[in-house]
């Protein structure tokens, strides 16, 4: 029984941690915001939000696969996947200023030479930021999980963690 709760029951577990954790941010942000964000969802949202939400479920497929124990290992082989889709998070806060420097050349441009800008033309360009920031938070996630993950499977089934100084 041990053995199913630790090769079946802990992986997917862990896997729900992420989704959490997402709906733990997204319950944080006032809902006048999201009602906001929702309103003004525009094409680069849509990018960022489309392409944080794809690259997250695939992760979170690899990171299911890479934290099964098979009794003496762990399926290594989606390591090296895991690493590159991690690292393709940093990609979304940039989307997200390109968003947000678009937005404010937008506002500037519809605006004429002595006026003030309302601060109604300038918020959507912050949408872009909010999106490419949570998109990058919630990719973080998976690879930390299976690192994480790992280190408790073996630990929860008798297994000496390695050393993370190789030995010494």
């Amino acid at each position: 029984m041990r053995a199913l709760i630790i090769r079946l029951f802990m992986p997917f577990l862990l896997c729900i941690v992420p989704f959490l954790g997402a709906a733990l941010v997204l319950l944080c942000i006032p809902h006048t915001a999201l009602a906001y964000f929702w309103e003004h969802f525009a094409m680069m949202e849509g990018l960022i939000v489309g392409g944080g939400t794809l690259l997250f479920l695939v992760q979170m497929i690899l990171s299911l696969k890479a934290l099964r124990w098979r009794g003496t290992r762990f399926d290594e082989g989606t390591d090296r996947w895991l690493g590159n889709l991690a690292q393709a998070a940093e990609w979304f806060p940039m989307l997200g200023l390109i968003g947000t420097v678009a937005g404010i050349l937008e506002a500037f441009s519809s605006s004429t030479a002595g006026t003030t800008i309302e601060p109604k033309l300038i918020a959507p360009a912050i949408t872009a930021t909010g999106s490419g920031l949570f998109m990058a938070l919630i990719n973080m996630f998976p690879a930390w999980i299976v690192l994480l993950g790992r280190d408790l499977i073996l630990v929860l089934s008798g297994t000496e963690a390695p050393s993370p100084h190789g030995g010494d």
